[in-house]
């Protein structure tokens, strides 16, 4: 038996390229999201104004995640990336001229939204890609890296992100940063060469019935429902990221630098777990592995909500990002390795809504909670709903809990959507 490689897919140039783009655009990200929630908050002091955010960045997601996902099902995915990403350069550079400016929050807000409906365009064929750039052994090695990857830039950017705030005290530094790291991201999608995507099925059928299949597809697969599911919902009542500028400035009152290490804090554990999984031998019971890990997700929410003290609190976080990021590898090797190709585009993005409901409606859910009840009561309500959603994720779909190893799933043959 081979010895397993941990830098199997670090071995091909498609996904170092891929990669190397990927960490400076999450890095970037990071940054921006750091910087857009402390000023929000800073001029608002108001948990809704960060709710507001999050339905704002959901909606995109919602409306334009499946038709994003059929064209990149139809169309080359790098392709759309080239023409995309430009636009959410722009916008970002925009936003980072409102906040010199001190712009009304509603120019703030409008750009946002258009920014997220390029950001929603652009994702399914990002996601969709990373199958083409490597061979299907060594996809779950590529996505291990991949969460790595995002966990580092979500451990460096949340730091240098409050770090900047703290230096300037004003955000649009941090926007400029941003928008020069996606552009790094858009020049190293330049020079990838993918498999070609062969479009064998549905090429000539409408746009209706083929998004339906995608979904068909989804809905005929329990365990990648399931995965989705345990996630939308875990996220949806468990995410404190959103209050974490309140935490900041009104609880634990650490300030803008503060803020960075709260939001560097879960990378910190899910990084470990990453490169854990990369080195080691694959889950050999996923499906267990993933509903602890959730469960621990929620617990660990409990005990961050009911700190006072910086330091416990970034140790719980630091056990959101550990659980978290199972979660991630788990559910995103079983969309990846057991969707057909030519179905990647359009199962990425029923995923993709799964993952915007639960990250950007979760944050809606969190502010306007935190309005009404306190942010402290928010954070420990969304934590213990997210341990009752484990128990109903594993009642309802019990093959969930038989799920073995990873690296022993494949491709399914995908039904017609009338089936």
């Amino acid at each position: 038996m081979m010895p397993r490689d941990p830098y199997a897919a670090l071995r091909s140039v498609n996904y170092r390229l891929f990669a190397l783009g990927g960490l400076a655009s999450a890095f970037g990200g990071q940054i921006f999201s750091v910087a857009l929630g402390w000023e929000l908050y800073e001029r608002t002091h108001d948990p809704g104004a960060l709710g507001f955010l999050g339905l704002l960045q959901a909606i995109p997601i919602v409306v334009l995640a499946l038709p994003a996902g059929d064209l990149a099902d139809r169309k080359d995915r790098r392709r759309i990336l080239l023409w995309t990403l430009p636009f959410v350069f722009l916008c970002m550079l925009g936003l980072a001229w409102l906040s010199y400016k001190s712009a009304p929050l509603w120019s703030i807000y409008a750009l946002l939204l258009v920014e997220s409906l390029f950001n929603a365009a652009a994702n399914p064929a990002r996601a969709a890609l990373l199958p083409q750039l490597v061979s299907q052994e060594t996809l779950s090695n590529a996505i291990a890296w991949n969460t790595s990857r995002w966990q580092l830039a979500s451990l460096g950017g949340p730091a240098v992100g409050g770090a900047l705030l703290a230096l300037f005290h004003v955000a649009w530094p941090s926007y400029v940063i941003a928008a020069l790291s996606l552009w790094l991201f858009w020049f190293c999608v330049i020079f990838l060469r993918p498999t070609p995507l062969l479009i064998t099925r549905g090429a000539a059928e409408g746009i209706v019935h083929r998004l339906a299949a995608g979904a068909a597809f989804v809905r005929g697969q329990p365990l990648i429902l399931a995965a989705l599911t345990l996630d939308m919902l875990a996220v949806l009542f468990g995410g404190a990221t959103a209050l974490l500028p309140v935490y900041a400035r009104d609880i634990l009152h650490v300030g803008p630098t503060g803020l960075g290490w709260l939001r560097a804090a879960p990378a910190v554990g899910a990084l470990i777990v990453g490169l854990t999984i990369a080195y080691r031998a694959p889950l050999k019971r996923a499906g267990v592995a993933l509903l602890w890990a959730v469960a621990g997700f929620g617990i660990a929410t409990v005990v961050f909500g009911l700190s006072t003290n910086f330091y416990l609190s970034l140790l719980a976080l630091a056990l959101t990002g550990a659980t978290d990021n199972i979660s991630v590898v788990v559910r995103h090797t079983l969309v990846q390795a057991k969707t057909p190709r030519e179905m990647q585009g359009r199962v990425s993005a029923v995923n993709s809504v799964f993952i915007g409901v639960s990250n950007e409606l979760g944050a809606a859910e969190s502010g306007y909670v935190a309005r009404w009840l306190g942010a402290v009561t928010s954070v420990v309500l969304g934590g213990i709903g997210t341990v009752l959603v484990v128990s109903g994720v594993a009642a309802k779909w019990p093959s969930l809990r038989g799920l073995g190893s990873l690296e022993s799933l494949g491709p399914e043959e995908a039904k017609p959507a009338g089936d």
